[in-house]
Parts: C-alpha cells; sequence; structure tokens
C-alpha cells in the first residue's frame, strides 16, 4: 500500500528522464497515484516519449501556462476525467539566455519580464485555475520546485530574480488558498545535471560548490531525494504546511561558510 493510493496528481514539466519532475511522476505511480502530464509546443513530444518510461504510460495533456484557454481546457479535461485534483507539481522555468550567465546588468527589460511570467506567474496561474478541483480534495497541494533565492549566486542572476518572486508567490497563494483547504509550497533543491541547468552557461560552477560544501554528500545526478521531498508535500502527511520552503541541498544552505569536506571536526 502506497502512501499516495487513490490520489490524482498533475504533473508539468517532465521533459527528460534525468529530471526532477520525471523523478515524482516515477515516484507517484510507485506510491499508489494516478497521474497526468502535461507538454506543449516542441516539448510535447519528449513528454509523450517520457511518458512511456514511466511503470504506467499516463496521457500527456497539451497546457502551455501562458495560455488561459490551454489551462481551462486542461481544468475541463481533470473535471470530467477524475472531478477532482489532490495535487500539482509546478515544475516550469525559463530564463532566456541574455539574462543568465553574468549578464545581469545587461539583460533588457523583456527577458526579465518573460523569466518573471514563466517561472513564477505561473505558479498563481496553475493555483487559481485549478483551485476548485484542489478545494475537493481531503488535502489539496501545489508544490513547486525552487532554487534558494535568500541570496545571490553566480551566473543564476535573473533566474534567481524569478525563484525570488516564485517564493513570494508561494507565500500569497498559501494565504489566499488556505482558507479553502489548499496548500502551497515549494521544494529549493540543490543543482542537479537536468536539462534545465544544461542552459545555464557555468552550471558547474553552482556544482563544484555544492560537491565542495554540502555536509552531506550531494549526488548531481540523483533527484530522487528531492522527488520523495515533493511527494511528501503532496501527501496528507503535510495536511498542515503550507507557505513554507523545504531545502532539499544536503544542508548547503545552513552553513554561513563552506570549508569543504577536509575540515577538521568537532
Amino acid at each position: 500500500m502506497g502512501h499516495l493510493d487513490g490520489k490524482k496528481l498533475l504533473i508539468t514539466g517532465v521533459l527528460t528522464d534525468r529530471s526532477i519532475a520525471f523523478a515524482v511522476a516515477r515516484r507517484a505511480q510507485e506510491e499508489g497515484a494516478e497521474i497526468v502530464l502535461t507538454g506543449f509546443g516542441r516539448g510535447m513530444r519528449l513528454t509523450q516519449r517520457m511518458a512511456a518510461r514511466l511503470p504506467s504510460e499516463p496521457e500527456v495533456l497539451e497546457m502551455d501556462v501562458t495560455d488561459e484557454e490551454q489551462i481551462a481546457a486542461v481544468v475541463a479535461d481533470l473535471e470530467s476525467r477524475w472531478g477532482v485534483v489532490d495535487g500539482i507539481l509546478h515544475a516550469i522555468a525559463f530564463v532566456p539566455a541574455d539574462a543568465l550567465g553574468g549578464r545581469f546588468l545587461e539583460a533588457p527589460a523583456a527577458s526579465a519580464i518573460a523569466a518573471f511570467e514563466i517561472s513564477a506567474f505561473s505558479l498563481k496561474s496553475l493555483g487559481a485555475a485549478f483551485a476548485p478541483l484542489l478545494e475537493k480534495s481531503e488535502s489539496g497541494s501545489l508544490v513547486g520546485l525552487d532554487f534558494d533565492a535568500s541570496k545571490a549566486w553566480p551566473i543564476y542572476d535573473w533566474a534567481g530574480v524569478s525563484k525570488a518572486a516564485l517564493e513570494s508567490v508561494n507565500r500569497y497563494l498559501a494565504q489566499y488558498l488556505g482558507p479553502r483547504g489548499i496548500r502551497s509550497n515549494l521544494v529549493a533543491a540543490g543543482p542537479l545535471r537536468t536539462m534545465a541547468a544544461g542552459a545555464i552557461e557555468g552550471f558547474d560552477r553552482l556544482a563544484s560548490a555544492w560537491e565542495q560544501g554540502a555536509p552531506l554528500a550531494w549526488a548531481l545526478d540523483d533527484p530522487d531525494p528531492v522527488a520523495d521531498a515533493c511527494l511528501f508535500l503532496l501527501s496528507p502527511w503535510a495536511r498542515a504546511i503550507t507557505g513554507e520552503i523545504l531545502h532539499v541541498d544536503g544542508g548547503f544552505h545552513a552553513l554561513g561558510v563552506h570549508v569543504g569536506p577536509d575540515s577538521p571536526s568537532a
């Protein structure tokens, strides 16, 4: 018997089998959940290909989070299919290349705005649109993927600003959706070798910092610890948690100075 037996989950952002979203989809099925994936545009074929690699191939619905009509169509589909949605994984982010990689000062406003709309505002879009289905659940839950936005990181630039916005959106969703019994939380993951990471020029600078400075061993190629934290927040076990940012990063965020694995122990 799984911890998510009978739960109905919508999972966005599955593009490769190395992604956190794919790991969440696989682990959710292993824990007894019924899932539907979303994709759009040129990535739709990739999502469909990844769906076939899951333990049980789920349906893939088209949903561009900047298109209100497509979001409404998925809401209508799931209302007729399930009548309820127990949880949604928001694994959506995009930042134009000219707003990353040390180009913070040169980035145009249009790129920063695009990053905000897709990476942060879209969490609100999903929360608002799916609220009527989420509130029918005993413990409706939104979970978004985050990267610690309390600090400035090398090369992360306007992606970092977008994550700061995402963290604020999460708190406001907790405020406005909580009275309807809907929770909203984020999982702030350490760096992983995903497709999104591959698009960030200089990603290895961040990755090496975690490898050397996280107090717990941090595996750049293992999204399962992050996925399991997402499953916890999607489950009734987290029924009194909202507005939270759960760090799954080997403890890196907790340290003020990262001195590496060879430092003397007490």
